[in-house]
């Protein structure tokens, strides 16, 4: 996997919209905090256009994505916010591009399906991570989150063969234990329409990370189901169960206890990134590592 090049005070990076349109005080908003930041931004076309349910045409979002990629001058390439319309780009993508041009690229929700495809064909490390008229969108965001952010994103590159060690000291283990391995997924409802699709999520031996939003908890079953019976989740080094909102983990009980615990394989939940608050940046595709804290002193339990 190729890391990209850490941020530096100063870089200029592409603000797009490769899914749903922007709310333009949202994203002034949000452009005001990555300028804080010491961030000079581009705010591509798509950012201000629309059509129906998507940010402008299939040719500006596709458009947008490119030229920031190709534009030397530009250093990350930051989606501004989620909602639909991401995997209409995967067949007209030029990953060549993408693989050549290695960048920041980061953001989460309806990303997820750009977040697959560039760790699968593109090799690069992606970054599940907040955006400017979503999370930034108020003026700012907590503290946790906004230091997570700027940490991961300016921080040198891990050296080859490094790991990075994801903080679970107050994480909350369904099954306890530890796995080193490489870090995928993102919103379920994308990974779980990956399936069957060129741009397939690789799960086996690698540690998944999960989160969705505004979801019944019958349908995250069915969801979760859904991925057991692709082989999706008894293949994982480890599991990582990040926000739900509005569900917590009493609502997802039944889920829990009948399609996750029996794997066996470390689980955490209620992991502190997702549609949340606070809303911690993950490097995806990169070696991470996982652990209960203290090692092995749970066993796992039904809840």
């Amino acid at each position: 996997m190729t890391y990209p090049p850490p941020l530096r005070p100063g870089d200029t990076v592409a603000l797009i919209a490769p899914s749903g349109p922007c709310d333009s005080a949202r994203l002034a908003a949000g452009v005001k905090v990555l300028e804080a930041l010491g961030l000079r931004c581009r705010v591509a076309e798509s950012c201000t256009t629309r059509e129906g349910f998507l940010a402008g045409p299939e040719a500006v979002r596709l458009r947008d994505l490119h030229e920031a990629f190709a534009t030397p001058e530009i250093r990350g390439v930051f989606a501004a916010r989620g909602g639909y319309g991401a995997q209409r780009l995967l067949p007209h993508i030029d990953y060549n591009l993408i693989k050549n041009n290695p960048k920041i690229f980061a953001g989460y929700s309806d990303i997820t399906a750009l977040h697959i495809a560039f760790n699968k064909l593109c090799k690069l490390v992606t970054f599940h991570a907040p955006m400017a008229a979503a999370d930034f969108g108020g003026g700012e965001a907590d503290a946790v989150t906004s230091r997570s952010f700027k940490e991961m994103l300016f921080a040198p590159a891990p050296e080859a063969g490094d790991t990075l060690r994801l903080p679970c000291h107050d994480a909350t283990f369904l099954v306890p234990g530890q796995a080193t391995a490489p870090l995928t997924g993102g919103n379920l409802t994308l990974v779980a329409a990956s399936l069957g699709t060129p741009y397939e999520i690789e799960t086996r031996g690698r540690i998944l990370f999960l989160e969705e939003v505004n979801e019944e908890p019958y349908k995250i079953d069915r969801l979760f189901t859904q991925l057991s019976l692709a082989g999706k989740l008894s293949t994982a080094a480890a599991i990582i169960l990040g926000d739900f909102s509005p569900q917590t983990p009493q609502a997802l009980t039944q889920t829990l206890n009948d399609i996750l615990l029996p794997l066996q394989i470390p689980t955490i939940i209620n992991y502190p990134s997702g549609h949340g608050s606070p809303n911690l940046t993950l490097p995806l595709g990169a070696r991470v590592t996982v652990s209960s804290h203290p090692p092995k002193t749970h066993a796992p339990r039904r809840i």
